[in-house]
Parts: C-alpha cells; sequence; structure tokens
C-alpha cells in the first residue's frame, strides 16, 4: 500500500478532490454505476459504498469470498477501499472482481473522494475536521431569487434537476452544509482550484442566495 495516512479518518473526513476522482473512476464505469439511476452492471451499484459492510449490496451476487470477508468485518472505509483498489486479488484473493487496481495513491485517494458523494447523504467532498464558518454567516438568510440569478455558473456543472451526470448533486442539501463547503473552498480549507476561484468571487450573501435556492430545487 503506499503513503497515505487514513488511520484516523472517518467518510466524511475523506481527502482528495472528487472531480479528478470522477476523470479517473471513468476507468470503474463500466462495471460500477453511481448516482441516482444507478443500476447493477458487472459490479454493484456503489451508491453509499464507504462504511458499508462489504458483500451486501442488494440484488448482487457476490463471490463468496467477498461475502466472507464482509462476514470477516470487512468495511469499506477509506483506508479498506484504498487497499483494494490498489490491488483487489491481494486483498480478497478470490473475488471476481478482475480489475488490476489503481496504482497511484493520488488516483485512489481521488475515486474515493468521488465516492464520498454518493456516500450516506453527502453531496459534496469533505472538509477540514477543525473547519467551521462563524454562526453569523450561517445564519444568513438568502434571496432564492438573487440565488437563481447568480446560479448560471454553477450549472455549467452541476444540474439544477437533481441528477449527478458525473459531477457530484447540490440540488436538496441543506442550506447550512452548502455555505459551510462553498466557504471550505473560499478559504481554501477544501482543495479545489476552480471552486476555489469561483467562492473566491462571492459575497457572503451571495453563497447564502445559492444555498437556498439549490435547496429550493428539492421542493
Amino acid at each position: 500500500m503506499g503513503l497515505i495516512l487514513w488511520a484516523s479518518l472517518g467518510w466524511a473526513d475523506v481527502p482528495g478532490d472528487p472531480v479528478r476522482g470522477q476523470h479517473v473512476y471513468k476507468k470503474c464505469a463500466a462495471c460500477h454505476m453511481v448516482g441516482a439511476d444507478a443500476r447493477k452492471r458487472v459490479g454493484p451499484v456503489l451508491n453509499d459504498i464507504l462504511a458499508a459492510k462489504a458483500g451486501t449490496v442488494e440484488g448482487f451476487k457476490y463471490s463468496k469470498a467477498l461475502v466472507q470477508a464482509g462476514e470477516d468485518g470487512l468495511h469499506w472505509t477509506p483506508e479498506a477501499l484504498d487497499r483494494f483498489l490498489e490491488n483487489p486479488k491481494a486483498m480478497v484473493p478470490k473475488t471476481k472482481m478482475s480489475f488490476r487496481g489503481l496504482k497511484a495513491d493520488a488516483d485512489r485517494i481521488d475515486v474515493i473522494a468521488y465516492l464520498a458523494t454518493f456516500s450516506n447523504g453527502a453531496m459534496a467532498a469533505p472538509v477540514d475536521a477543525g473547519f467551521a464558518v462563524e454562526e453569523a454567516v450561517l445564519a444568513l438568510v438568502g434571496d432564492v431569487d438573487y440565488g437563481e440569478y447568480l446560479s448560471s455558473e454553477c450549472t455549467t456543472c452541476h444540474q439544477s434537476n437533481g441528477t449527478d451526470a458525473g459531477i457530484p448533486a447540490i440540488v436538496g442539501w441543506e442550506t447550512r452544509d452548502f455555505v459551510t463547503a462553498m466557504h471550505a473552498y473560499k478559504t481554501k480549507h477544501r482543495e479545489n482550484p476552480v471552486m476555489q476561484m469561483i467562492t473566491g468571487r462571492l459575497a457572503d450573501d451571495e453563497i447564502a442566495a445559492l444555498a437556498v435556492y439549490f435547496k429550493s430545487l428539492a421542493n
């Protein structure tokens, strides 16, 4: 295994760049789907995979080896996924998964970050555990119409109908979580140069407006 240190991380603390992870994930997409319309292919759907017990996606027929690994306690923590994605058959020798693995540490980190956007309701990359936004900023009430006006830059990538299309969905996200994520990019606590640039141009009231607008689209 590479030199990634996952020991103190839960799924919500996964590092990495999910946007880059989306591109690396193309190596996985022929067998595994994610997102609202995902269905099983050669491999199971990977929604909510982080922290899930191995071999338990409903409706998929796993190898006996992977089911047994789950019964023996294997859960898809970031650390376990890192090991498995590096060399699946080295970790579970009789798995049906024939993928040779992702050898680059950065590829595995980013793919796991991408999968985290579809796990346990998380719709964005994690923020540093110690990061917090001032309560006064979180309490700002955004103007939904202003948010709609500002949203065009967001919807060049994120789908306003709530589908993922390979880019994590942001529709329906709780406003406090949306604001926290945006400020994490703005203050460079979250890594993504494009998002850092975009949020760097936004005032607090504009971020609040975007948050309430994208929340409203789920209603």
